[in-house]
C-alpha cells in the first residue's frame, strides 16, 4: 500500500465541508423545508444548491472512506480501527445531541408550530422525552445524521476485515480496481446509482438510520469507492486521464435538472414523467462531478500549505456546531425583518466566526477536545 499522504485528498474534505456549511446557509433562503425560513423564500436559490446535490454528500463519504482506510492501515487491526473510529465519532455525537443540537428544533418548534414553551423548559421536560413533538422526534442528532451513518460504515468495514482473510480481500480490491480501470471509474458507480433509483423511486432520504436502506446503498458506494482509492492508488491513473470528461458530461447532466427545476420551482407538483430523467440526470452529474473534483485535487492541489494541518483538524468541530449558529441567528434575523442579501452576509460572518471560536476554544482545553471531535494530546 502507498503510504504517501495524498494533500489533495485533505484539501477536497476541507473544500467539501466548507461547502457544506455555505448550503445550509442557503437552507435558510430556498423554499424547501427546514428549521427556520426567511419570509419571504426566495425560489431561484434552488438551482445553485441543486448544482451541488447530486454529489455534495457523497463526496463526504468518499474522502471519509479514503480516510478510514489510510487509518485503518496506520493502526493495523480491525479493533483498534473500531475502536478509534468509535471514540472519535461516538463521543462528540453524544455531546451533539445533548448541548448543540437542542437549539435547532425547539426554534423549528417555536417558529412553524406554535410552541410556547421556552428553551430551558424544553430542553429540561420535552427534548429527551424520546416521543414525537409535532412530527419531530426528539431527542435528534438532525444534521449529525452524517456522523452516525460514517460510524455504521466504518464498523462495517472493520467487521468485513476481521471476517475476510487478506489475501481474499487482496484478491477482492485487485478485481474491483480492474473493474473501475479506465471508463469504468464513470460508468459503474453512476449505474450503481441509477440502478439503486430504479429499484426504489419512492424512496425519499430520512437520516433516520433503520428506514434508510437505499441511501445506505448510495453512500456505501462512495465510501467504498473513496477506500479503494486508498488501498489501489492506482485508480488516480484512470481519474487522471477521465476527469475533464467526467466534467464535461456532468455539467451537461445538470442542464435537464436546472430546466426541470425552473419549470416546476418550489412546491409546484411536477407530473409523473418528469421524475425518471430528473433522477437519472441527477446521478450522471453527482457521480461526474465527483470523479473531476478528485481530478483537480490530484492535479492541482497535492501539495502541502502551512495552514493544511490546522485546517483539516478544524472540520470536524465546524460541522458539528455550524448549523446551530445558522438556526439560532437566522431565527434572530426572521424575527428583526431582515432582507435577504444583509441576512446572507450576516449568516456568514456568523457562522464563520462561531466556527472558529467553537474550534480554536475547544482545542485548548484537554477535557473538550474528545467532545467537539478533536484527539486527546499526547
Amino acid at each position: 500500500m502507498n503510504s504517501t499522504r495524498h494533500y489533495g485528498m485533505d484539501w477536497l474534505r476541507i473544500g467539501a465541508f466548507a461547502l457544506l456549511i455555505l448550503y445550509h446557509i442557503g437552507m435558510y433562503f430556498v423554499p424547501w423545508g427546514w428549521h427556520v425560513k426567511i419570509d419571504p423564500t426566495i425560489d431561484w436559490v434552488a438551482i445553485p444548491m441543486l448544482a451541488t446535490n447530486g454529489w455534495r454528500l457523497a463526496l463526504l463519504f468518499l474522502v471519509s472512506g479514503y480516510a478510514s482506510a489510510a487509518l485503518f492501515a496506520k493502526l493495523g487491526g480491525s479493533g483498534a480501527f473500531a475502536r478509534s473510529r468509535s471514540a472519535r465519532l461516538l463521543i462528540p455525537l453524544l455531546f451533539g445531541v445533548i448541548v448543540i443540537i437542542p437549539p435547532q428544533p425547539w426554534i423549528e418548534l417555536v417558529g412553524q408550530h406554535g410552541y410556547a414553551q421556552g428553551f430551558l423548559h424544553f430542553w429540561a421536560q420535552d427534548y429527551f422525552a424520546f416521543q414525537f413533538l409535532d412530527g419531530i422526534a426528539l431527542p435528534t442528532w438532525q444534521h449529525l445524521w452524517f456522523v452516525v451513518y460514517l460510524w455504521v460504515y466504518t464498523m462495517l468495514a472493520a467487521l468485513v476485515l476481521a471476517l475476510v482473510p487478506g489475501a481474499m480481500r487482496g484478491r477482492l480490491s485487485d478485481g474491483t480496481a480492474r473493474l473501475l480501470n479506465g471508463w469504468g471509474l464513470l460508468v459503474w458507480p453512476t449505474a450503481a446509482w441509477i440502478a439503486i433509483y430504479i429499484a426504489f423511486p419512492d424512496h425519499d432520504e430520512t437520516h433516520a438510520l433503520f428506514d434508510d436502506g437505499p441511501s445506505h446503498l448510495h453512500y456505501l458506494t462512495a465510501f467504498f469507492v473513496g477506500w479503494l482509492l486508498r488501498v489501489r492508488p492506482v485508480l488516480f491513473a484512470s481519474v487522471a486521464r477521465w476527469w475533464k470528461v467526467a466534467l464535461a458530461i456532468g455539467m451537461i447532466a445538470f442542464i435537464p435538472v436546472a430546466l426541470i427545476e425552473g419549470t416546476w420551482p418550489g412546491d409546484t407538483v411536477a407530473p409523473d414523467w418528469v421524475f425518471l430523467p430528473y433522477h437519472v440526470a441527477r446521478h450522471i452529474n453527482g457521480w461526474l462531478i465527483i470523479v473531476a473534483l478528485l481530478g483537480i485535487a490530484d492535479a492541482f492541489w497535492n501539495q502541502d500549505h502551512p495552514k493544511r494541518a490546522m485546517l483539516a483538524e478544524a472540520v470536524f468541530p465546524f460541522y458539528i456546531v455550524h448549523q446551530t449558529i445558522i438556526v439560532v441567528v437566522g431565527w434572530y434575523l426572521l424575527q428583526a425583518g431582515v432582507a435577504a442579501l444583509p441576512s446572507f452576509l450576516i449568516l456568514v460572518a456568523a457562522t464563520v466566526a462561531g466556527c472558529w471560536l467553537f474550534y480554536l476554544g475547544g482545542r485548548k482545553v484537554g477535557w473538550l477536545r474528545p467532545l467537539i471531535g478533536l484527539q486527546r494530546r499526547a
